[in-house]
């Protein structure tokens, strides 16, 4: 899925990415990377190895999915393009979520859910032919019976990545949101003419946000081109933009 995502893309923006895997990306891709590790490999409540979670997971990748794998956001460049800056924000500390659980009322089972996996929102200032741009990407909590978790996160890591960029630089906001153009509020305002981003996708939780760039629509991929020997690639189907 990796080498399908980065065939003759300038920018890749992953998430959950198995933390065992990182080693592996710019293999891969042929690409720079820029990693973050969002939730380490555990065993249960023990810390635990990348090589070990992988183990583990190999015996039944759907039954075990990032139980024992952890996870990461990465963000990966065409080779001539340069990292200028690059930072990250975990996006669900315990003071924020004891914050928010209060403002939106949460009862004791969401707001302890939320706190299981750290999520986090990179940003990477990038030299892009002529000017620099900041990329943002994040993965945002899911927690389907009430998506005010992930606008929250969402709404945290806008912020963050528009704190990184400086007046009138070009910013991409990229992740998957965990929610959509129909369930956020958030969305709706990062669209609105006090954000300026545009470009939300109308169907799914995966965007790419834009601003101060000339941006053509989101395109989804279809099945078909992620599909390899009888296999569907990825659980999500790859948000794609041209930018200029």
């Amino acid at each position: 899925m990796v080498r399908l995502a980065a065939d003759g893309a300038d920018i890749v923006c992953l998430q959950e990415v198995p933390v065992w895997a990182l080693d592996e990306l710019d293999e891969w891709s042929g690409m720079t990377v820029i990693a973050d590790v969002a939730q380490r490999p555990m065993l249960g409540p023990l810390p635990s190895t990348a090589r070990i979670g992988r183990m583990i997971t190999s015996l039944n990748h759907g039954l075990f999915r990032s139980a024992f794998t952890g996870q990461a956001n990465a963000i990966l460049l065409r080779p001539d393009l340069r990292v200028v800056e690059h930072r990250s924000v975990v996006l669900n500390p315990r003071s924020f979520r004891r914050v928010q659980a209060r403002r939106l009322g949460l009862g004791f089972l969401p707001g302890l859910i939320w706190g299981n996996e750290r999520r986090v929102c990179q940003a990477a200032r990038v030299q892009y032919v002529d000017r620099t741009l900041v990329v943002g990407n994040l993965h945002a909590t899911s927690y389907p019976p009430d998506r005010r978790l992930a606008d929250a996160e969402l709404l945290r890591a806008a912020v963050f990545v528009d704190g990184c960029a400086g007046p009138e630089e070009p910013v991409l906001l990229c992740g998957d949101f965990n929610v959509s153009t129909r369930t956020s509020r958030t969305l709706a305002d990062l669209t609105s003419s006090e954000w300026r981003f545009e470009g939300a996708t109308p169907v799914g939780i995966d965007h790419v946000l834009a601003r101060g760039l000339d941006a053509g629509p989101p395109l989804r991929w279809d099945p078909d081109r992620r599909a390899r020997g009888g296999l569907l690639l990825s659980d999500h189907a790859p948000v794609d933009r041209e930018v200029g």
